[in-house]
């Protein structure tokens, strides 16, 4: 019989992966983060959160007009 695995919040996910909520919300928005909406509340699978930032996808680069270092003046 499969285990099933549990629904995780956004604090619990950021908990995990050790970054603050608003890092969570980032990454859903710019990123793709894998997450669920249900109602109001997202909600995660660790196995496919943890399956995408083993494939490096958090650690992409931001494009110019998403980094904060685009908007500072030299």
């Amino acid at each position: 019989m499969q285990e099933h695995e549990r629904w995780l919040s956004v604090e619990e996910i950021a908990a995990h992966l050790g970054v603050n909520r608003d890092t969570i919300y980032k990454w859903i928005e710019r990123k793709q983060m894998p997450a669920h909406k249900l109602g109001k509340l997202w909600k995660f699978k660790i196995s496919e959160v943890d399956e995408w930032i083993r494939g490096g996808k958090a650690a992409e680069q931001l494009s110019d007009e998403e980094s904060p270092d685009s908007k500072r003046e030299e």
